[in-house]
């Protein structure tokens, strides 16, 4: 343990002794002395802090300087009733402090204590108490501000991590504060009591060791108050501290430096308080040379910040500009044009309501549950959002941009509703338009039309649900372009903590990030999630010493996968209805793989290449018009060289192989690709 540790731990054990061991005088007054040190540093602390959470531990503070304090009433009663003696410095504020008065210290004494109790101990409590309400009752506010936003950019997730942090501290320490501030209400009253039995006793004990009563009474009177008022100092101290730091607003300065900055911010007031001051003394019989001082002091202080005024709104628009001038000229500037968001939505000022929760819009709050969606999905966590008006756009468009790339672009009517026909004879007006994430025949209705729409069998749904739908789908299909290495990193940092000897076995050796990468890639790049990494750990563990290729890799991976392959595509019971590759292209395309020392490729001759494209073209159209989802599936020695030739032409068609389906799946095969 440090020495710092130790010496606080020994300060607590101090405490319990003074509740149980006898300490000699002049220890106890060394402990007073030290008592009102620390009560002094804790006010001074908190007049110099600029927000409470720079002061957290002020509440366990509390705690122990009021049982410090408590413990010091404890030795010190002890030694004044079985000695008659608490040391000089009880001795000190008994005879010196209130003159040698015994009704002069009580009254002192009971001033104290109603300055205390019910002045600034009650205030604070109050304060307290309302302050750990509304603390409590804003926190979803600020975490769903936070979460805004981070989905705007304009914080990192850093930032954001940081900021749910301090207010979930903020809550905790105010909630504290709440209950420390009972421990202040209770020394004051402990205090009353204390002097009580003091007095009571003290008497009792003079008079059984022979004292006349008078004589005992001024005795053990001088001795009870100072003791009363040297416990009482201190405690209003920690009082004053604890209104402060409850009553404390975020501020950039300290309190010292905001009272005279806000106090003595307007000159005119000043003037008129010394005006004030100064008809008071000659109005009045209150004697003139207390008042004229008083106001020719605030007069002139009025008249020097009069000369100090603050600078016009022209010079301070020209420094605003000089300034933005030279951040333009230095190089730090040029630096973050450089800079490329990950994923952008920009929309035209018409599109505004959308994003504007003062206007209603939950475009915020959709983002942050598409990015939530997405990561249970696929296993990626999407980057951050920015999003931005921009005036080059129409009104009611909208682009989606992945890093600095159009990735999408649509048109919104925000007093209209998106209306999909099921079929059949179409009936309803509308604006005729197309659905943009999956290209679907739709009509823009306006909200007359929607119940009859309806009721018709068409699928309506809002604009806010339109873009949202359409952000999904869009980053869904490029999700692997927004895995790099660095966000690879992240995934494997977090796999790391619950696999470690898992991640030992896979990266740095024998797979770099950079290889372990490319095979999530691939995998997000055919929709198969990457959520369970464990088990890609587990094979790339298994293969990666056998091979760094990352196609071979990334097809033993969905091998293993393939109860999850097997799921997607197919549901409970039912039979997985597919195109199969013949014998023939197999065996055309087994033939035309090309061995090289950094691995294997196809290399057909484009004669062939055209006559399998029109081939499945064929196949796929003819399970369209028989509404299935078309699906492919051929032998595992092929079906990365498939996918090779077809990904261009046919990106959204799956491509399987017999490995990757469980063995109870039935499989119905309903096309075959083939070629004369």
């Amino acid at each position: 343990m440090k020495v710092k540790d130790i010496a606080v731990l020994l300060g607590v054990i101090l405490i319990v002794a003074m509740l149980v061991i006898p300490f000699p005088t002049w220890l106890l007054s060394l402990l007073i002395i030290t008592n009102i040190s620390l009560a002094l540093l804790v006010l001074l602390t908190a007049m110099n802090m600029k927000e409470a959470l720079q002061f957290s531990i002020f509440p366990s503070l509390i705690l122990l300087l009021t049982l410090f304090r408590l413990g010091l009433n404890v030795s010190t009663t002890r030694s004044i009733l079985s000695k008659g003696d608490a040391g000089g410095v009880v001795e000190t504020f008994g005879t010196f402090v209130v003159g040698g008065n015994v009704l002069v210290g009580i009254v002192v004494f009971f001033i104290l204590i109603i300055i205390q109790f019910i002045v600034i101990t009650k205030g604070a409590e109050r304060v307290s108490e309302v302050a750990a309400r509304f603390t409590l009752d804003a926190m979803p506010g600020k975490q769903m501000s936070i979460d805004a936003d981070l989905n705007a950019g304009v914080i990192s997730e850093h930032e954001a991590r940081e900021r749910r942090e301090k207010v979930s501290r903020e809550s905790d320490f105010y909630g504290a504060m709440d209950g420390a501030s009972k421990f202040v209400k209770g020394d004051a009253i402990a205090g009353i009591i204390i002097v009580f039995i003091n007095l009571l006793f003290g008497i009792i004990i003079g008079m059984m060791d022979g004292l006349p009563l008078g004589e005992a009474s001024t005795k053990y009177s001088m001795l009870t108050v100072g003791d009363g008022i040297v416990s009482q100092i201190p405690a209003l101290l920690i009082s004053t501290a604890t209104g402060i730091v409850v009553t404390r607003a975020a501020s950039e300065g300290n309190i010292g430096t905001d009272i005279l900055e806000q106090l003595f911010a307007n000159a005119k007031m000043l003037y008129i308080a010394a005006g004030t001051i100064f008809l008071l003394g000659i109005t009045t019989p209150i004697n003139d040379v207390l008042t004229i001082p008083i106001a020719a002091s605030l007069a002139i202080g009025g008249y020097m910040l009069s000369r100090v005024s603050p600078a016009s709104e022209d010079d301070l628009l020209e420094s605003v500009e000089q300034t933005e001038v030279d951040e333009m000229k230095s190089p730090d500037s040029v630096i973050n044009l450089l800079n490329v968001d990950a994923i952008e939505f920009e929309f035209g000022y018409g599109l505004i309501p959308l994003a504007d929760v003062n206007q209603g819009g939950d475009l915020l709050d959709r983002i942050v549950m598409i990015r939530r969606q997405l990561a249970l999905e696929l296993g990626i966590v999407i980057p951050v959002v920015r999003i931005r008006d921009n005036i080059q756009l129409e009104p009611n468009e909208y682009r989606l941009k992945i890093k600095g790339n159009e990735m999408a672009r649509g048109e919104l009517l925000l007093d209209h509703y998106l209306a999909m026909s099921p079929g059949g004879e179409d009936t309803v007006e509308g604006i005729e338009t197309v659905e943009p994430a999956f290209g679907l025949p739709a009509k823009w209705i306006t909200d007359e039309v929607k119940e009859h729409a309806e009721l018709m069998g068409y699928t309506v749904v809002d604009p806010a649900s339109v873009v949202s739908t359409h952000i999904t789908e869009v980053l869904k299909v490029n999700a692997y372009d927004l895995l790099g290495r660095q966000e690879t990193k992240q995934l494997i940092d977090h796999l790391q903590e619950s696999y470690p000897i898992l991640v030992e076995e896979v990266t740095p050796n024998p797979l770099s990030i950079g290889e372990v990468q490319k095979v999530l890639a691939k995998l997000l790049k055919e929709n198969v999630s990457i959520r369970n990494l464990p088990i890609i750990f587990e094979t790339l563990a298994d293969y990666g010493k056998l091979s760094s290729d990352t196609e071979l890799l990334t097809e033993y991976v969905r091998q293993s996968l393939a109860r999850q392959i097997t799921s997607q595509y197919a549901s409970d019971g039912s039979t997985l209805k597919v195109i199969t590759v013949s014998g023939k292209i197999e065996k055309m395309i087994a033939d035309s793989i090309q061995q090289t020392e950094h691995g294997n490729y196809l290399s057909m001759d484009p004669t062939n290449s055209q006559q399998i494209l029109e081939a499945v073209a064929g196949q796929v159209e003819e399970l369209s018009l028989m509404q299935y989802s078309p699906i492919l599936l051929c032998s595992p020695a092929v079906r990365m060289y498939v996918r090779q030739m077809l990904e261009r032409y046919f990106p959204q068609v799956p491509i399987l192989s017999y490995n990757e389906l469980e063995a109870n799946v039935e499989v119905q095969s309903i096309g075959v690709v083939n070629v004369e």
